[in-house]
């Protein structure tokens, strides 16, 4: 909306006063789109609202520590036998509460793909995409025969406790966030998946225009109704290219909305009206979403009609003094003194854009590639805002230039990292080094086998120093004692002590040390078995302490359970 000073003013009092560190019992699914989601969108669209952003952005900023601080919290969800998350984590105790059920629903352990996905790709840490991807994969394992999901599962033990299957409530977001995944991070993988899931659908759930849920072992239907959530589905078969289905479904929709005036919660589809005691609408954005999708897709101008219908509906029946309050009843258009959160952050969005029409999240990828372009904190040319946004499942927009740019830079520190290590190999001097300082190799096992002094390490990383020596000039254009410096500072223990560097010399300068560490010279010749001295030992173990630490390396992240180490 171009509202640049209240975005900025907005985003300040979020840095301001957020904690991650409150002593509250907190759900991972909602403090994930929300919470999560919203930081990642908000710092992803910072730069464009004139907010002061630091010199590496995308991949640093207040905003984006500030996600990744929360997203800190809900790991030890993901910590379980399956991989399928726990529901709840307490912020201040970082974990899972005593006594946590473990039953979720199956968009409580799919929806995690897109916000931690990005994350991963900002900022180097690895430990959220692995954590969702796993969740994602462990769900596809426990489909029944006939290729579909119940609605809760046990997370320990992978057993249904709710045998529903549906489209709609409590399994929506998982199949919006395989397509969306899989546009978002090229990952063909999620892909394949929803389209089997799909055709399992096709086969065993639809009938007609219609979803109702059904038995997910036998197929039989349970429960004739449709649920107003199910209407983000024509948006999704829009991004998979059905056009027709997500017409067909789209035009079944609106005319339940054009029988009320609104969705209800639930519909009845033997008795053609709204299901008894589910009569609310909660002011939700899935069909207004699905008319955005299709109209950008087709222009047709008979979807800036219905969204015209929808406009009117809520500003005539919902207006209150004070905002928007829920239909409490579509056959009465009765209120409920209640404005839910995603009534201001999807409904209102979506009807805006339907209508704006040169709306910058509307823009095609490489329709401004040219004045988008600059530079990468590794020196790479990279698009950031140059279009193609994806929104998460609360309409918070990710932009995939800015972690193509971000990943670009981690995929180049580890060519360089290669380019250097052949480097080494090939090095008539480190050889020489090798020889002349310890010997050979029989009698530096020995002393490695004795609790070497820290005379030897000081001459392993002295010839280290050496080779790089050689090479720095010429392969990164800036002095050893640069990059040196800059080593020094890496082993403090304040990681907010380090100046901004490139990116590329840590892993030179680690790649060295690692040949060291992984030489025959420190070998034990019987069981090939590798003996470090303690002094190396406690040189190579400094490393900075905190998750959140300005421009760590993709490779030089914390590790987590093991999957990444350095």
């Amino acid at each position: 909306m171009d509202n640049h000073t209240e975005f900025r003013r907005a985003a300040r009092a979020l840095l301001d006063n957020l904690d991650s560190e409150k002593n509250i019992n907190a759900s991972v699914f909602e403090t994930n789109i929300r919470v999560v989601g919203g930081l990642i969108s908000a710092h992803l669209l910072s730069r464009r609202a004139g907010f002061e952003v630091e010199p590496s952005w995308p991949c640093s900023g207040a905003l984006l520590r500030q996600a990744e601080a929360f997203a800190s919290k809900l790991l030890p969800a993901f910590d379980t036998p399956t991989g399928m998350p726990y529901g709840t984590v307490n912020f201040k105790l970082g974990g899972v509460p005593v006594g946590e059920t473990t039953v979720t629903c199956v968009a409580g352990v799919g929806t995690f793909i897109l916000e931690f996905g990005a994350l991963s790709r900002l900022t180097g840490d690895p430990r959220y995409e692995a954590a969702a991807m796993r969740a994602l994969k462990a769900m596809w394992k426990y489909r029944s025969t006939l290729g579909l999901l119940g609605n809760h599962i046990d997370i320990k033990t992978g057993s249904w406790t709710a045998r529903d299957a549906t489209i709609g409530s409590g399994v929506d977001s998982y199949f919006e966030y395989l397509v969306k995944g899989a546009a978002l991070f090229r990952l063909p993988e999620l892909d394949a998946m929803f389209r089997d899931y799909r055709l399992a659908i096709e086969k065993h759930i639809r009938h007609g225009d219609w979803n109702p849920m059904i038995n997910k072992d036998k197929g039989g239907v349970t429960m004739p109704v449709f649920q107003s959530l199910e209407a983000f589905w024509p948006g999704l078969l829009v991004l998979t290219g059905d056009l027709d289905g997500a017409r067909r479904h789209l035009t079944a929709y609106h005319e339940i909305w054009r029988q009320y005036g609104f969705l209800p919660e639930l519909y009845s589809l033997t008795e053609e009206k709204a299901y008894k005691g589910r009569e609310a609408y909660p002011l939700r954005p899935e069909l207004i979403e699905s008319i955005l999708y299709v109209y950008r897709a087709t222009h047709d101008p008979a979807l800036i009609d219905m969204g015209v219908d929808i406009l009117t509906s809520i500003e005539v029946s919902a207006r209150t003094p004070c905002g928007f309050a829920t239909i409490a009843d579509v056959t009465k258009h009765t209120l409920e003194d209640r404005m839910e959160s995603f009534f201001l952050a999807e409904t209102t969005k979506y009807l805006y854009l339907l209508f704006d029409e040169n709306n910058f999240i509307h823009q095609l990828p490489g329709e401004q590639i040219l004045a988008g372009s600059s530079r990468s904190p590794s020196g790479l040319q990279c698009y950031p805002e140059s279009g193609g946004y994806i929104f998460n499942t609360e309409a918070h927009p990710i932009d995939p230039g800015a972690l193509n740019c971000c990943s670009a830079s981690r995929l180049d520190e580890i060519e360089q990292a290669t380019k250097v290590k052949a480097l080494i190999s090939d090095s008539t001097q480190y050889k020489l080094l090798m020889d002349n300082k310890l010997g050979s190799d029989k009698e530096v096992n020995k002393a490695s086998q004795q609790n070497v002094d820290s005379s030897v390490e000081i001459d392993l990383l002295s010839a280290v120093d050496s080779v790089f020596s050689e090479h720095i000039q010429s392969q990164f254009g800036i002095s050893s004692e640069d990059a040196f410096s800059w080593a020094v500072n890496q082993t403090s223990s304040n990681c907010l002590n380090n100046a901004l560097f490139d990116s590329s010399l840590i892993h030179s300068w680690k790649e060295f040390r690692k040949i060291i560490e992984s030489s025959s010279l420190l070998q034990d010749e019987k069981d090939d078995k590798r003996q470090k001295s303690p002094n190396l030992n406690s040189f190579t173990s400094k490393t900075s302490p905190l998750l959140t630490c300005p421009y760590p390396s993709f490779q030089n992240r914390f590790a987590y359970s093991g999957i990444l180490t350095t």
